[in-house]
């Protein structure tokens, strides 16, 4: 019986923040991570950018979404937008476009 057939496919999943919007159908995504320092024991917090697709264009800026790993769509493309799960308030967008001009 062959084995990889049955056995889904695990990718991996993140969930983070657009800080960027710019590109067509791409979002750029900060995903924040924290733990332990093994040595010192102190709370280190990390962040990481991933260019994301976004097919529908959906995404602004300050919105939390949930992105999964997949082939590669593009030179740096290798994550794809699976549903937004908090939407910038409009208060907050107008802010973020006025500091951006």
């Amino acid at each position: 019986m062959n084995e990889t057939a049955t056995t889904p496919s695990r990718k991996t999943t993140k969930v983070g923040t657009v800080i960027g919007a710019k590109m067509a159908k791409t979002v750029t995504v900060q995903v924040e991570r924290q733990f332990r320092h093994p040595l010192y024991k102190k709370i280190v917090r990390t962040r990481r950018t991933f260019l994301a697709h976004d097919e529908l264009g959906k995404c602004k800026v300050g919105d939390v979404v949930r992105i999964i790993e997949t082939r590669p769509i593009s030179r740096h493309k290798r994550w794809r937008v699976v549903e937004i799960l908090g939407l910038v308030p409009q208060s907050v967008e107008k802010d973020l476009g006025e500091v951006q001009s």
